[in-house]
């Protein structure tokens, strides 16, 4: 039986915690970063208006910052070590029970956990680093949350933060990406086609157009970079740059023209004159570890070698790595490394001899699972679950089909198909008054089926004549048939061009027919439905094949069809619980949920507000008079003293009333304290008050202090020169003038839907949803509905709108916290005091009073009403009400929900 200390419990993974840590710290965390690291979270941030990032990629970059910038890029058994043991930058973290955001929260998994335990996975966490010379880390996002787009947005954050750090080893000069196929390889292109400003702010771009991409697609293209140089990204099939064994017998001239100068040894003086003469030296070859003998390095190798800190990205990590994931990351013992950890390894060993160094190794793959245990090394996870809950893939409805022959399975399939994507035609009013009905073609795009097959000839002989005879009978062209095998008899290069082209408007192709095509990489967001008949000989086939067709389209969650057999149900089943723990029932449509247009009910609701404007101008005085005092000898000096004390025994309780005698030293000579010249002095100051530095030198020397008092003050303690003395000679050059200014202006409650599909989509619990065609509302829609649904988050708001519909003080109450995305004007925003960034806040309801006046009304749960991040965004809406006279009320959520709030602010 294991020891206790060998489990790794999958429940509390130490990556959830580091997560957890960074949320309670995020505003002390960021108080370290550069002001270009926090501009780069801020443009990237969800809630910003106008941002690309997901929530799962924006919290997956955010933690490849945190690991960088904050935790200085240790492996993540040193981070283990430390947090456990609440030492270093983790000093200080929760444990037990508290708040994180609002939520009650268990503070760290490991606070009653034992010593023992503790060294157990400290002990599994350090062999797999195996000593590398650099931190391993992976992230473990589900398909289709954009890990491609996530490790494009981490390359520029690394390169800009390297461009301004200089040699700081923790940022990367260069990267290099691996790709498992030529597959994956395509797709990766969108690292260098999307536009890269969406995540990258205007101001940095410049530096962006710097980048240099190589692709590395076919064994005889060299990699053509220069040596020294930075900002290239290398995009590589494994093969193409991996160490490989050389497993010829070697003849003596093979030996001769592949040899170091180890083979010239024990030839005497003759030996050593012809390694000089042809300039070998072993030093420099690569030092086979252990295990692993006769390898070649090709060009692309050796080039890379040239190039300083370099960051290495491996893309699907969970079969990159070799066919074993479970010795590749080190679950398992394996004493033999794979391939390409050992290029990656070699690499860190030359660059390291070379004098610089490989930065890092970024994993990035599907799951963070292998077998029963989290790999220790996954820094963050976002699951299959969560990733279909949150609209960021397709709903999925799973058919299995028993005693079944080939044939039947086909037709049914297609059949179900053809009559899901009918039931998606839509019907409009054309401008002339005729209604037409249009099929449904998601972003113009016609929605396609894949079939797949274990063989070439099973596609040949049986899938593709029984798929033809059911189109047939639908009076469907065989030309919506596209074939994609590897085999040029069946699979032109037409053929590879259309299956490249699939996801755009102008394919007609509709039924795909694949073998050993369209796992990883394959980005079809048209793809409705997959069909596996036969059991493949890959068990993780019939997952990867499954999760083809959840690639989310349209802003409304569509979803995707999967046809299989019994048999293949069974693996899909295992396959789900071995890699995202959940199972083909919890894969399932959530009943309680349902997908809502939200359509915009005309007239569009308009509210009167008062923009408030603060104009300050700066007034230069005359010249100063001669002899002007700044006053620097009223300064509390004391306050910036290094004051040692110390003690002798401690004061316990049954000395209450004594004095224990304590010595104080003033150590402040002992500070690191900058030293300033008079020239030095007047450069600083000029920094600041951006006035010429033969202006501030004539200011300083009218002073009563002038230099000499002033460097005195400033050689002793640095603080005072920016505490009180540029202040002060501030306050004599300038006056500043305030202006308060208010404009009146209108705001719409929501905006105009995008006129394809003419509505917002959202998702929502069915008991969670008020419409305006409910006949409970009939005598009340006048009160209401600025769109015709509403979608509450949770039940005290919905109670809370129903109370308020009845009540006789409300002439109007319009539901405005389900529009958080831009799709109102209706916005507060506001300083998040924590993290110091501004951000956007929707208040829940916008009441009218009787007499025309409004109210803003806030729900939230008990727990949350004294967070600071509740408090920022009460102080801005009182802030914004009191220039448009509105009021604003916090109410608990258990009041709301007993209707046992006061209603004072309906008077």
């Amino acid at each position: 039986m294991a020891n206790a200390q060998d489990n790794f419990e999958l429940n509390n993974s130490f990556y959830v915690h580091l997560l957890e840590f960074y949320k309670q710290k995020r505003g002390l965390i960021r108080q370290s970063y550069t002001r270009l690291t926090k501009a780069f979270l801020d443009y990237n941030a969800p809630d910003r208006p106008g941002s690309f990032l997901r929530e799962p990629q924006f919290e997956a970059l955010e933690v490849y910052v945190f690991l960088k910038e904050f935790l200085g890029n240790k492996p993540v058994y040193q981070l283990f070590e430390d947090w456990f043991k609440s030492q270093g930058q983790f000093a200080g973290r929760v444990s037990g029970i508290t708040t994180i955001e609002g939520q009650v929260v268990q503070g760290d998994m490991l606070w009653e956990m034992a010593e023992k335990s503790y060294h157990g996975i400290f002990k599994k966490m350090k062999a797999t680093n195996g000593g590398r010379l650099y931190p391993n880390y992976i992230f473990a996002l589900t398909m289709g949350t954009g890990k491609t787009i996530l490790m494009a947005t981490c390359i520029f954050y690394d390169f800009l933060a390297g461009n301004k750090k200089g040699k700081d080893e923790r940022f990367i000069q260069n990267a290099l990406i691996f790709a498992p196929d030529k597959t994956v390889l395509q797709s990766l292109r969108e690292i260098e086609s999307f536009d890269h400003s969406k995540v990258v702010p205007s101001e940095y771009m410049p530096i962006v157009a710097e980048f240099k991409f190589h692709y590395l697609e076919d064994t005889g293209v060299s990699l053509n970079t220069i040596d020294g140089s930075k900002f290239n990204i290398v995009v590589s099939n494994s093969q193409k740059i991996i160490l490989r064994r050389d497993n010829k017998n070697k003849s003596s001239v093979d030996k001769l023209f592949s040899a170091t100068k180890d083979v010239y040894k024990g030839l005497g003086d003759v030996g050593d004159e012809m390694a000089e003469l042809l300039d070998l030296d072993s030093e420099l070859s690569i030092v086979a570890p252990e295990e692993e003998a006769d390898l070649v390095a090709n060009q692309r190798f050796r080039k890379l070698e040239r190039l300083p800190q370099l960051g290495i990205f491996v893309d699907e990590a969970h079969h990159a790595f070799g066919t074993k994931l479970a010795k590749d990351m080190g679950i398992q013992a394996d004493n033999t490394a794979n391939s390409l950890r050992k290029t990656i390894d070699e690499l860190a060993v030359n660059l390291k001899q070379a004098g610089t160094n490989v930065v890092g190794c970024y994993n990035y793959t599907g799951t963070p699972y292998v077998g029963k245990e989290v790999i220790p090394e996954v820094v963050y996870a976002y699951g299959l679950r969560k990733a279909i809950d949150k609209n960021y893939l397709k709903q999925v409805r799973l058919n299995g089909f028993s005693h079944t022959r080939h044939e039947e399975f086909l037709e049914i399939a297609v059949e179900q198909f053809l009559s899901e994507i009918d039931k998606l035609k839509t019907t409009r009013i054309k401008d002339d008054g005729v209604e037409v009905t249009e099929p449904f073609r998601p972003e113009g795009m016609l929605p396609k089926m894949a079939i797949f097959g274990t063989t070439i000839e099973e596609i040949e002989t049986e899938i593709r004549p029984a798929v033809e005879a059911v189109l047939a009978k639908h009076g469907i062209s065989s030309d919506k048939i596209l074939v994609n095998v590897g085999d040029t008899k069946l699979t032109s290069d037409d053929d590879i061009r259309e299956f490249n082209s699939l996801d755009t408007p102008r394919s007609e192709k509709q039924f795909i027919l694949l073998v050993n095509k369209g796992r990883e990489g394959w980005n079809c967001r048209s793809l409705f439905s997959v069909a596996l008949y036969r059991e493949p000989k890959s068990k993780v086939f019939v997952l990867q094949a499954t999760m083809r067709c959840l690639r989310a389209i349209t802003e409304l969650q569509q979803t995707g069809h999967v046809f299989l057999t019994e048999e293949n149900m069974k693996l899909l089943d295992k396959e789900l619980q071995a890699n995202f723990r959940i199972s083909t029932d919890e894969l399932k449509p959530d009943t309680d949920k349902v997908q809502v247009q939200v359509r915009v009910e005309p007239p569009p609701v308009k509210i009167p507000l008062k923009r408030i404007y603060h104009k300050r101008t700066l007034i230069e005085k005359g010249e100063i008079q001669e002899g002007y005092k700044l006053g620097l000898d009223e300064i509390e000096v004391d306050n910036y003293r290094l004051i040692h004390q110390s003690q002798d025994g401690l004061l316990m309780p049954e000395d209450l009333g004594r004095v224990r005698n304590r010595t104080q030293t003033d150590l402040s000579s002992r500070r690191n304290q900058r030293t300033f010249s008079k020239l030095s002095l007047v450069a600083d100051i000029a920094r600041y008050i951006n006035k010429p530095c033969l202006q501030l030198e004539k200011v300083i020397e009218k002073t009563e202090e002038g230099f000499d008092g002033i460097l005195k003050l400033v050689n002793q303690f640095n603080d005072v020169l920016y505490d009180h003395v540029i202040p002060r000679l501030f306050r004599a050059m300038f006056d500043i003038e305030s202006e308060i200014t208010s404009e009146e202006h209108t705001i719409t409650l929501v905006k105009d839907a995008p006129k394809n599909p003419g509505y917002y989509a959202m998702t929502a619990s069915n008991d969670k949803i008020i419409s305006k065609s409910d006949s409970a509302l009939a005598d009340y829609v006048s009160k209401s509905f600025h769109v015709d649904n509403y979608c509450f988050d949770s039940n005290p708001e919905r109670q809370f709108f129903w109370d308020m519909l009845h009540e006789e003080k409300v002439e109007k109450i319009w539901f405005t916290g389900m529009l958080t995305h831009g799709q109102s004007d209706f916005v507060i925003h506001y300083v998040d005091t924590e993290e110091q960034r501004v951000r956007s806040y929707y208040p829940d309801f916008l009441i009218q009073k009787e007499d025309g006046s409004y109210v803003m009304i806030e729900i939230k749960g008990e727990h949350m009403i004294g967070t600071q991040n509740v408090i920022d965004k009460k102080d801005a809406a009182e802030l914004m009400g009191v220039a448009s006279g509105i009021k604003y009320e916090l109410i608990a959520g258990k009041s709301a929900q007993a209707g046992t709030y006061g209603r004072e602010f309906l008077s």
